[in-house]
């Protein structure tokens, strides 16, 4: 297709300066994230606080402020939340304002580069391969331009585009070049209508977040039951009164909920994002952080990836004719390309004084055909047709001259071949093969940069079990040979992607057993990654250019790097700012420090959660019970300030200290039968303990009842409770240990400091009439300790139990 006569005229900047005015310009909210407003409603008005509201005005209204405490919970759960989100807010947009590539539009009758933003009705945009359609309008200008729309329709064939045609956003350019006229901008651009509707990219799912939400689903409805046996003990069977009553069931209430929880989960999330736009990584969505940590394949493209973007000419062997020419047809071919690749620049480097052609006939490159060509005349006359592509594409692969270009490439080399042709470049056949009969005139070699990290990355991705295969659209031989100085696979697991079968069965089973891929189509990249998932692998795909696209928006997640098409970055969940495949190990860590470390935390929450509802249960039950038979009522043995207090060294600081730090373990699926693997023992164990060693101590518990306006206990209800206490506290101890595991300096320090912390709690005078405690007789502290080591006996019990019927099942 000739490149076309007229060119389309821009705006001027008072019509820009007017279409701002109006209104008519491409302004949306940004994808980084949810508005303020978005994040303190979310922070704000939770389930969790809903519950704990209720409960927080129930205390008050009994006039107990010491009770109350556990309001805080609310305010620093909000209040928290609030800060990291916001903090991870800003970088994020400050990330995505650096990674948004700018358009390039005509104005005041030059061509100048300004924000997406910045479009405005009726702006000339100009578009070349890789490029991203930003905002809807109609084709002015057209050189072989190819969109491709997959994203938008599902359709994987590139579509033409004729002056006239209409272009969408959210499509992007697949080969050639032109302009658009912009007409429809912001919330009216089908990218955005479209993303209203149902949003145009795949979420993460996110393993972590599903798990919690069905544990709370299921606490939710724990809560009814339970709530309700209290309430009717409470303030039917105990006949307490309605202060001593309400009391009772908010601090029987109050542990059930795992208020802690969701408010670490989405800091460790947000501070992972700080810490990732520290070394220049921006996450699209968060849950990638969590899900790059469960990958185990990596498909990386060599270009860009594992190698240098910038390429370098290491030798032009001659073919056929005079040097000069040759060189004379590679200068020319380098310096009229509007859109030159990495290929095209390094010849252009090379050859800076191009001679005084014109192209009368243009084929952009194009990722399906692998080559490009142009059709010269000068002053003189007729210049020649030439094509440059790959050797092994454009020739017979069994060629002399294909072998030589083989040979080149086993060195690593990128080897591209200058052809000349007897025909017209735009007259090529459908199937995109390149036109007329076709003279091989030399071997252009150029020299790749393995990046100098490359090699320690593979080598943490192997040390961590993640295999790494390189899938490229180069010559098998030289993609072969860029892995083998990295130390990644040989000659036996090197293939040819145009000897891939179609078959989903045979290619997924090619695909397992094989490295490196080259000579790979961007719908193959699709098939592959395909393929490694129907045989259960959690697939990464990087990649910088606009043949990854589809692969990279198919992979569970997609990596894109900062200088690549803007097609690339905006499909990629992560984007590597400053290009660096070695930054990849960091995202890595920071998801298995967010898995590792809320899957620890969720232990002690959840463990709470449980021996709540089993004491409450269990206090309901006796009620119950002893009116049955005429007993002494049985009432709720703590205090809301007791509850308050026990979560505070057990929980609540432990769980904030180790929700941010490091940690490396494997991430592995089933979240949460794991948590309760440990939680339901252990709160069983202490629920029952707790309730046992509160009967044994006064077995008329509940015949005395709270104090008037003290808040305090009678006397044996004070000793009761007491020793309660230290059962429930020696068992939540207990877990907080087993959560440590394996220990560490700053682990063991952890622990102790919050086992002093009680000791001195019960140590203290001032403290003990404060909580309404009592140590003054040691048998029934005796009875307390003793209790909370049957309580751990148990939950080791219970654990192993419960860890060898899977291993019974499976032996039978």
């Amino acid at each position: 297709m000739t490149a076309p006569s007229t060119r389309a005229a821009g705006l001027t900047s008072r019509d820009v300066e007017e279409r701002v005015a109006d209104g008519r310009v491409n302004r949306l909210p940004p994808r980084s994230g949810r508005t303020t407003w978005d994040i303190v409603r979310a922070n704000t008005a939770t389930r969790i606080n809903a519950l704990l509201g209720v409960l927080l005005v129930l205390a008050l209204s009994t006039g107990s402020l010491i009770n109350s405490l556990f309001g805080l919970a609310i305010l620093a759960n909000a209040g928290i939340g609030i800060v990291q989100e916001l903090r991870a807010k800003r970088t994020l947009d400050a990330l995505a304002i650096v990674a948004r590539a700018p358009v390039r539009v005509r104005r005041d009758g030059a061509v100048t580069e300004v924000d997406q933003a910045d479009v405005v009705v009726d702006d000339v945009v100009e578009l070349g391969a890789g490029d991203q359609v930003v905002v809807d309008g109609p084709v002015v200008e057209s050189a072989s331009l190819e969109v491709d729309e997959s994203l938008l329709t599902g359709e994987a064939d590139p579509v033409v585009k004729r002056p006239g045609d209409r272009l969408l956003s959210g499509s992007f350019v697949a080969a050639g070049s032109g302009a658009y006229r912009a007409t429809d901008v912001g919330p009216a651009a089908y990218a955005a209508r479209l993303a209203h509707e149902a949003s145009a990219f795949t979420l993460v799912r996110s393993e972590l977040r599903s798990g919690i939400d069905s544990i709370l689903r299921v606490i939710t409805w724990l809560l009814v039951p339970a709530g309700v046996l209290t309430v009717v003990n409470q303030l039917v069977i105990s006949r307490q009164g309605f202060r001593q009553s309400v009391l009772g069931m908010v601090a029987a209430l109050v542990p059930m909920v795992p208020e802690g929880l969701v408010l670490l989960t989405s800091v460790a999330f947000a501070i992972g994002v700080v810490r990732l736009g520290r070394r220049r990584c921006l996450v699209q969505e968060l849950p990638a952080i969590e899900g790059l940590a469960r990958v185990d394949v990596v498909c990386a493209d060599k270009t860009g990836t594992l190698t240098e973007n910038g390429m370098r000419l290491a030798r032009v062997d001659v073919l056929d004719g005079p040097r000069d020419e040759v060189e004379r047809a590679l200068a020319a071919l380098a310096a009229l390309d509007p859109r030159p690749n990495a290929s095209v620049a390094a010849v252009a480097e090379a050859f800076p004084d191009a001679p005084g052609w014109r192209a009368t006939a243009v084929v952009p490159f194009s990722s399906a055909t692998k080559w490009s060509g142009m059709s010269f005349v000068d002053a003189d006359g007729p210049q020649g047709s030439w094509v440059l592509g790959a050797a092994d594409v454009l020739l017979d692969p069994r060629s002399a001259v294909a072998h030589q270009a083989t040979a080149l490439g086993a060195d690593g080399l990128r080897v591209l071949l200058l052809a000349s042709t007897d025909a017209p470049v735009d007259a090529a056949a459908p199937d995109g093969r390149a036109p007329g009969r076709l003279v091989p005139r030399a071997l252009v070699a150029l020299e790749q940069r393995v990046r100098a990290d490359a090699r320690q990355t593979l080598d943490y991705f192997d040390a961590q079990g993640v295999t790494v295969k390189v899938v490229s659209g180069d010559n098998p031989v030289s993609v072969a040979a860029v892995a083998r100085s990295l130390g990644l696979g040989g000659p036996e697991t090197s293939v040819d992607a145009r000897s891939l079968p179609v078959d989903r069965a045979e290619l997924a089973t090619v695909v397992e057993g094989a490295t490196t891929f080259g000579r790979v189509r961007p719908d193959q990249k699709r098939a592959v990654v395909g393929a490694l998932q129907a045989r259960g692998h959690t697939v990464a795909m990087t990649g910088d250019g606009v043949n990854d696209v589809l692969a990279l928006k198919d992979a569970d997640i997609g990596v894109a790097m900062g200088s690549g098409s803007p097609a690339a970055r905006s499909v990629a969940q992560i984007v590597l700012l400053d290009d660096r495949f070695a930054t990849l190990p960091s995202v890595v860590g920071e998801g298995r420090r967010v898995i590792g470390n809320i899957e620890r935390v969720a232990h002690l929450f959840l463990t709470k959660t449980v021996y709540a509802v089993v004491l409450a249960v269990l206090v309901g039950l006796a009620g119950v019970g002893a009116r049955l038979l005429g007993a002494a009522p049985v009432s709720y043995p703590f205090l809301p300030i007791h509850v308050t207090v026990a979560a505070w060294f057990t929980i609540g600081v432990p769980a904030f200290v180790m929700s941010l730090a490091p940690n490396d373990e494997r991430a592995r699926p089933g979240f949460v039968p794991r948590v309760l693997r440990l939680a339901v023992p252990a709160g069983v164990s202490i629920g029952v303990m707790t309730f046992l060693c509160y009967l044994v101590v006064d077995p008329g518990a509940g015949g005395a009842s709270l104090g008037g306006a003290t808040d305090t206990l009678a006397p044996a209800e004070v000793r009761a409770s007491t020793a309660a206490l230290v059962t429930l506290l020696v068992g939540a101890l207990w877990v907080l240990a087993v959560v440590a595991r394996p220990y560490t300096a700053w682990k063991v320090l952890l622990v102790g400091f919050c086992a002093v912390f009680y000791v001195a709690l019960f140590s203290i005078p001032a403290a003990r009439e404060l909580l309404s405690l009592d140590v003054s007789d040691p048998g029934t502290l005796g009875v307390g300790l003793a209790c909370g080591a049957l309580a751990i006996l148990l939950t080791e019990a219970l654990r192993w139990s419960t860890a060898r019927v899977p291993r019974a099942r499976a032996v039978g």
